[in-house]
């Protein structure tokens, strides 16, 4: 059961990170790109989280603790950096947006 929930927010979290990705490529605003950028690393760094736990899961030896360990300390930084670098360029959004228009 809980590998049926984890391979579920695997794929979620890899749809969100290339829905993220188009919109930071389609976006002319360099602020708003920045944002979309961090957004879509958040949901790589989750990506690999989840990914590791899962791996851990499935498969149980040596040479997966270290690997996953690794998955998820990568993906932990990554979700943790990401997040405060969105809020940081999310308060700019707006201003962004009023300027250009």
């Amino acid at each position: 059961m809980l590998n049926i929930i984890l391979v579920a927010l695997i794929v979620i979290t890899f749809v969100w990170y290339f829905y993220f990705k188009t919109k930071q490529f389609r976006t002319p605003l360099p602020i708003r790109k920045k944002w979309f950028g961090a957004k879509a690393s958040v949901c790589l760094g989750a990506f690999l989280l989840f990914f590791g736990i899962n791996f851990i899961i499935i498969y149980q030896s040596s040479v997966t603790y270290i690997v996953a360990g690794l998955f998820i300390l990568l993906g932990g930084y990554f979700t943790y950096h990401n997040v405060k670098v969105a809020k940081h360029y999310g308060q700019f959004v707006e201003e962004e947006l009023s300027i250009n228009q």
